[in-house]
This record gives structure tokens, C-alpha cells and sequence, in this order.
């Protein structure tokens, strides 16, 4: 019994953990979607590919994209891999 409490616990905040990043997750999604002039779900395979290439976690990602909104410059490795993603993807409509 403990071990599953311990079990449904750790699934409780990890589940609050994903909404409370929800928002700038959404918000960096459609930053994308402007930017690439994409669907939201094209946007959305950008930025799991933008983690993918820098091996940044999507919540990092997505809070530093919304961040150059109020002047901060994304990390060298983050705008190389997002700048990557994006010609790939105008090269190659499509899945990435």
C-alpha cells in the first residue's frame, strides 16, 4: 500500500508539473506557428525536434523562445537548432 501511494504521488506532480507548463508550452507553439507560418501541429513536431537536436527539455525550450519576447536572446545552441528545424522544414513540407 505505501509503495503505491508513493507511486500515486510521484503521478500527482508530475500531472501538476505538465499543467503548470502547459501555458508557455502553448505560447511558444504558436510563436511558431507564426514564425515557420505553419499548423499547430506542424509547429508542435518543430519544437520536439528543436529538443531533440539540443537536447534541452520542451518546457526550457519553450520558456526561453516566449522569453525573446521580452528582449532575451535564445542560447546559441536552442536558435541553431530551431533556425535548423525551420529550413529543414520549408525545404521538405511535411513531417519533420
Amino acid at each position: 500500500m505505501t509503495a503505491e501511494l508513493e507511486r500515486l504521488r510521484a503521478q500527482n506532480a508530475q500531472l501538476r508539473q505538465a499543467l503548470a507548463s502547459r501555458p508557455v508550452i502553448d505560447q511558444a507553439r504558436g510563436m511558431i506557428t507564426a514564425i515557420g507560418r505553419c499548423t499547430p501541429e506542424q509547429a508542435w513536431q518543430v519544437l520536439m525536434a528543436v529538443c531533440q537536436h539540443s537536447n534541452v527539455k520542451l518546457h526550457s525550450v519553450a520558456q526561453q523562445l516566449v522569453a525573446t519576447t521580452a528582449g532575451h536572446r535564445l542560447s546559441p545552441p536552442l536558435h541553431q537548432a530551431l533556425a535548423q528545424v525551420l529550413r529543414a522544414r520549408h525545404r521538405t513540407p511535411g513531417p519533420i
